[in-house]
């Protein structure tokens, strides 16, 4: 990490950015946060570790508006919401210096919390220069010991790879981690009858309280007013009034990020109630692929994604309805 840091200083030092965005340290260990850095000493609390899971993209938006560069720390599933955002105009290239940081992937305390450990005060095992395979869990119960690997974020599992998409140049050494085909949680509930993926989504969804976390996270999620926000239609409530509403939510999210999504996985991280939410926009990307041929979105900066590109050969509607 030490490393990382030692460059954003003589980035700032030579004028080439005039700030830094990376994360800081939480009020915990295991819970760092986005954070811009106006200095070296401000430098100190600068922080990047398995627990770094945040997608730093989205905040270049406003920082984009900013005098000056900004230097941002993006990992490599960061870059493919970074390119998406350079080609829907909503970043500046040439107002960001890229370094891209490398992953051994990201963790998440609740999935350790699943595993019965409680009381956690500290856990340590999961910095770059550790080998990223045991974490040692400090709690009020003695020390306990938990697989990195069971730790890590269901993104992680079927990551796209560890080559960053766009950057100006490349720090720390990756790790793979992918160990899961990425549609099995999709093809799964395509298994289903009606009645189960009724009641699985019913179940899942009624835990929403309308935090908007998932929508405020989200990179495709870059319009300046939400139509969840509009007072005219009364969709600004936090608190759902009937199941209806929390249904439309994210369903309606789901379709207006459809091809946009670069399966970043930050909607099911940020989400308090432990929401799948990704597996919504997977099932897009699933059928995006089989209808209109394989397609990453920001994968690159240029090319345009199947749902804005009219072809004849596009599929006929009634051959996506048969597909149901």
């Amino acid at each position: 990490m030490q490393e990382l840091v030692n460059r954003a200083k003589e980035l700032l030092a030579d004028g080439t950015v005039s700030r830094v965005l990376g994360w800081k340290a939480g009020d915990m260990s295991y819970n760092p946060e986005p954070a811009y850095f106006n200095s070296a000493e401000e430098l100190e609390n600068f922080v990047y570790d398995g627990f770094c899971g945040a997608n730093l993209s989205k905040y270049m938006i406003e920082a984009s508006k900013l005098e000056g560069k900004t230097l941002v720390f993006l990992k490599p599933c960061d870059t493919y919401s970074f390119n998406q955002l350079i080609k829907e105009h909503r970043v500046d290239r040439e107002k960001a210096y890229i370094i891209g940081v490398g992953c051994k992937g990201k963790l998440s305390v609740e999935n350790i919390k699943a595993q019965g450990i409680k009381g956690i005060e500290s856990i340590e095992g999961a910095g770059m220069n550790d080998g990223c395979d045991t974490l040692t869990i400090k709690t009020l119960y003695g020390d306990k010991t938990c697989s990195y690997n069971d730790a890590m974020l269901e993104r992680c599992h079927v990551c796209k790879g560890k080559e960053h998409q766009i950057s100006d140049e490349v720090m720390l050494e990756s790790r793979d981690t992918k160990d899961a085909e990425r549609f099995a949680q999709v093809e799964a509930i395509e298994a289903m009858t009606p009645e189960e993926k009724f009641a699985f989504f019913q179940k899942e969804l009624s835990k929403c309280i309308r935090c908007n976390a998932c929508r405020n996270v989200c990179p495709a999620c870059s319009c300046r007013k939400c139509v969840f926000d509009s007072t005219k239609y009364d969709t600004a409530q936090k608190a759902n009034v009937t199941s209806f509403e929390e249904k439309m939510f994210h369903i309606i999210r789901a379709f207006h990020v459809a091809g946009r999504c670069t399966d970043c996985g930050e909607c099911s991280r940020v989400c308090p109630q432990g929401i799948p939410l990704h597996l919504f926009n997977r099932k897009f990307i699933k059928d995006i692929d089989t209808f209109y041929g394989e397609f990453q979105a920001g994968e690159d900066t240029e090319s345009r994604g199947p749902l804005t590109n009219f072809t004849f050969d596009d599929v006929e509607p009634s051959i996506v309805g048969e597909r149901g």
